[in-house]
């Protein structure tokens, strides 16, 4: 008997006027349209919610609460319990993927514009192949020229970026690309646990609470949430991280590297509008040499290593 084709953990409530797909390519779809379009969307719902909340408590208490409510529904499910060495390892995995880099990327976002977040977090491909290279996998000549065009494109954005605290903030998005990086290299080679609800409720949880302890001990403190900041909380944590970390869980397990990070591609550009046409952020001609210059090197860092393994 051949197996049943992976599925998207979720279906849609009866009274939808619209249904998820049924078929494999009908679900990858919807979920390249999350990842494409909620996590483009996610720079501008930060930029909203950190007029209340301070940076690393709201990147902490964002994961939190969409891990409790995966969870919940894990459980309801009957999910496979993981084992105490899986739990350990997405604790590890989700402190550096949701927790650390969540609250660099907030703090950064504090100066740096929405849009040039977003294009500076696409270096994460960049980042991953230093990792690589420390893990002891050889690295060709050619990737050492991506990983060096990239961090042209980020000296050319900063350039572009006026405000005086740019450097800081940009220096705070570069922790949070690094923090990724590392957790998605980890998430490679940690036993996670093998049902996709439960291993993505426990890495969000687990790293959103220890995120919101780091911040506490930091003397972050919540005193008032405004409409607007709330509204922007909630969408973050339900439709940025509970939906989208789901999306792109499905991507990673049932489809290629290549075609599940090419979120990185599209991010930049659905933030770089929404900053423009809702914020008024400028798009200075610096900023345009910068973006294709950073979408350069990940597209050339994703083609020498398709060229290494042989798929091109």
């Amino acid at each position: 008997m051949s197996a049943l084709p992976p599925r998207l953990p979720f279906s849609f409530p009866d009274r939808f006027p619209f249904r998820a797909p049924r078929s494999f390519k009908g679900q990858v779809a919807l979920a390249l349209a999350v990842v494409y379009l909620v996590w483009g969307s996610t720079y501008l719902g930060i930029h909203l919610s950190l007029e209340s909340f301070p940076p690393l408590m709201l990147g902490g208490l964002r994961n939190l609460c969409a891990g409790v409510g995966l969870f919940a529904i894990a459980v309801h499910r009957k999910a496979l319990w993981p084992s105490a060495r899986e739990v350990r390892n997405a604790a590890i995995v989700g402190t550096l993927l949701e927790g650390l880099s969540s609250g660099m990327m907030a703090y950064g976002m504090r100066t740096v514009g929405t849009g040039t977040a977003a294009v500076m977090v696409a270096t994460v491909p960049l980042f991953a192949t230093i990792f690589t290279a420390l893990a002891g996998r050889g690295v060709a000549k050619g990737e050492w020229f991506a990983v060096a065009l990239g961090l042209i494109g980020i000296v050319l954005l900063n350039h572009g970026d006026p405000s005086p605290s740019s450097t800081a903030g940009t220096l705070a998005i570069l922790c949070a690309a690094i923090f990724w990086a590392g957790g998605a290299h980890l998430a490679t080679r940690l036993p996670q646990p093998s049902d996709l609800l439960m291993s993505t409720a426990l890495q969000i949880g687990l790293g959103g609470l220890i995120a919101t302890a780091i911040a506490l001990a930091s003397g972050e403190r919540l005193t008032h949430v405004s409409a607007g900041a709330g509204f922007s909380f909630v969408y973050l944590v339900v439709i940025g991280s509970m939906a989208a970390y789901v999306a792109y869980n499905f991507l990673i397990r049932n489809t290629s590297t290549i075609v599940a990070t090419s979120c990185l591609y599209v991010n930049p550009i659905v933030a770089v509008m929404l900053g423009a046409l809702l914020l008024g952020e400028l798009i200075t001609q610096w900023t345009v040499i910068a973006t294709v210059v950073i979408l350069l090197s990940v597209g050339l860092s994703f083609w020498f290593d398709y060229r290494r393994r042989g798929l091109v």
